[in-house]
């Protein structure tokens, strides 16, 4: 009865705004032209809102349980207890990296090309991992989109990673599941492929469903509209519903039968980068179940939601965090409980971005009026002077069915090399003072962050020593120098390299891009971690050379260079 009374309120308030655009919880079809939905700019922007703070609830709550409870429940005593100062994340890559996504919208609009948008996400400079990790690195390395998440280049393309940051997406897209679909090939494409891209797409429909509707059910079943029937993702999250129907009481009994099937069936963990019977899961697949397990059994309240996502285990920060943030969105930021939102940084600037949190609701806002507008919707002003977004009805268009364990054909996408001259970020981690300070006139370029790099006063029983490390797995630092060498003197180039006691790596020498030595620098050609390499210059007497040498990964364990010294030798002639 409760329920009923409160359906016909909502039903009534919209009959009441339709002359203009209503006010409240539930903006529904205009009840004059059901092929427009309608919400005032002020309530979006107050879901929109809602959804940015229950991403970070989520992942602030659930972050110290991260991966810390595979394939097993968390049990209830080692849940994590709230607290209001959890809500600042502003260093989590559940967050951040969406918004170097807004960022590329932002300037470049809707259209902006896939290629751009590669661009600049190959020049973000926080750290990544998994499908995110080599997407970018590939990005870096010359392989355009698709083909940087397509699974012949990236082994991580089922994960999880757009999955958990589809949100803006859906938060721009309010009523405009195509809108949301369409961000995903362009943005997920970067890092994903098949199931892995479903999963974003499906989050980012669910949350487009969320400004105007606040049935769990029936915003799953539009997330599942936006992903094509036929992947395991759809059936993963059609299980959910039929098993949250016939258990609706008992979500560990759920949970049970999901992890029977999408956890131990090798059948659906065939593109598993973690191998299919490891305890680890991070593809998408599973994680998806999750987020929907706390909607479900969450029943509305948001302690409730979270704990039960997080309680499930696996990626237990980024899995709540979807949850929550669809469930905001249809709270709105007034109606959430002051604990989300006392503690708030307003102020607090988003790691490698250049939004607070203030910013970012403006852009999402901007971004959302420019969606709806080029849907042929219109933005309006009502009797009261209040604005309001009518926004025509969509009829989903999934992505193509595509797997990641039988991928269709590579797109053979490269970077141009004027575009490769905009990946700024390929300069890697500024190291011209650690050079400077140890081999005058040398430049560093590519040296990732991995290991630490810079100078030392000691290491491995030698003193001033440089440390390098690639940029990633497919491209090496690289340490060159021109010089003009004496034509009447032979010339010689001396080095003494070492390695992590851990790992190895290869030297390869360079003379005007001609490779004169690849020498692999491990525990076989060193003594006590050291060797003395000499490579003969002769040849280019009389000439400028560059001269490059290259600290190359070899099979990604430790592969940080030692350089106690870099030389140039001239030596007289024999007679």
């Amino acid at each position: 009865m409760k329920r009923r009374i409160l359906l016909a309120i909502s039903v009534a308030l919209v009959v009441v705004g339709a002359a203009g655009c209503g006010r409240g919880r539930l903006a529904r079809l205009n009840p004059v032209d059901r092929n427009v939905r309608q919400v005032s700019v002020e309530d979006y922007v107050d879901k929109m809102k809602a959804g940015w703070i229950g991403q970070m609830a989520g992942v602030g709550w659930g972050g110290p349980t991260e991966f810390r409870y595979n394939g097993v429940i968390i049990p209830q005593e080692d849940m994590p207890q709230w607290k209001p100062g959890l809500i600042n994340q502003f260093e989590q890559d559940d967050i951040y990296v969406e918004m170097t996504f807004l960022r590329t919208l932002e300037l470049y609009g809707f259209d902006v090309s896939i290629r751009q948008a590669g661009i600049d996400f190959a020049n973000s400079g926080y750290r990544l991992w998994h499908a995110n990790r080599a997407g970018r690195d590939n990005l870096r390395s010359g392989i355009a989109p698709p083909d940087s998440g397509h699974p012949r280049f990236n082994k991580h393309a089922d994960d999880i990673d757009y999955q958990i940051e589809a949100d803006y997406a859906g938060l721009i897209a309010p009523g405009m599941p195509n809108v949301a679909i369409q961000l995903g090939e362009k943005f997920g494409r970067l890092m994903n492929y098949g199931d892995g891209l479903y999963g974003g797409q499906f989050v980012a429909g669910m949350y487009s469903e969320a400004f105007f509707e606040d049935d769990m059910i029936k915003i799953i079943e539009a997330g599942l509209r936006c992903i094509p029937k036929g992947s395991q993702y759809h059936e993963c999250i059609t299980d959910v519903l039929k098993w949250h129907k016939e258990h609706p009481e008992d979500w560990t009994k759920a949970w049970q039968l999901i992890n029977e099937k999408y956890q131990l069936n090798p059948d659906y963990r065939l593109f598993s980068c973690s191998g299919p019977e490891a305890d680890f899961n991070i593809n998408a697949t599973i994680n998806g179940a999750y987020i929907v397990m706390g909607l479900l059994y969450g029943e509305g309240d948001p302690d409730k939601t979270i704990i039960i996502s997080t309680r499930c285990g696996q990626d237990s920060d980024c899995n709540p965090s979807n949850a929550a943030g669809v469930l905001f969105t249809t709270i709105g930021f007034r109606n959430l409980p002051e604990k989300f939102k006392i503690a708030l940084d307003p102020w607090g600037k988003f790691s490698h971005t250049t939004y607070d949190f203030p910013t970012l609701i403006r852009v999402c806002e901007d971004l959302a009026r420019d969606a709806v507008v080029n849907c042929g919707g219109k933005i309006e002003t009502d009797d009261q002077g209040k604005e309001c977004l009518t926004i025509p009805v969509q009829k989903p268009r999934p992505s193509d069915l595509e797997q990641c364990w039988e991928p269709g054909p590579v797109a053979n996408s490269r970077y141009t090399e004027a575009e490769m001259s905009k990946i700024t970020a390929l300069l890697g981690r500024d190291m011209s003072k650690a050079i400077s300070a140890f081999a005058p006139g040398w430049t560093i370029v590519k040296c990732g962050d991995d290991m630490d790099p810079g100078l030392r006063e000691r290491l491995r029983g030698r003193e001033n020593v440089l440390v390098t490390h690639p940029l990633n797995q497919e491209m090496g630092c690289v340490l060159s120098r021109t010089v003009k060498l004496p034509r009447d003197k032979p010339s010689m180039l001396k080095l003494v390299v070492g390695h992590d006691p851990r790992g190895d790596w290869d030297l390869i020498v360079r003379a005007n891009g001609q490779e004169l030595l690849r020498k692999t620098i491990g525990p076989e050609a060193t003594t006590v971690g050291w060797t003395e390499v000499g490579v003969d210059l002769s040849p280019y007497a009389g000439k400028s050379v560059k001269i490059e040498l290259v600290n190359e990964p070899t099979d990604w364990r430790f592969e940080a260079a030692y350089w106690a010294e870099i030389s140039l030798l001239s030596r007289s002639r024999r007679r």
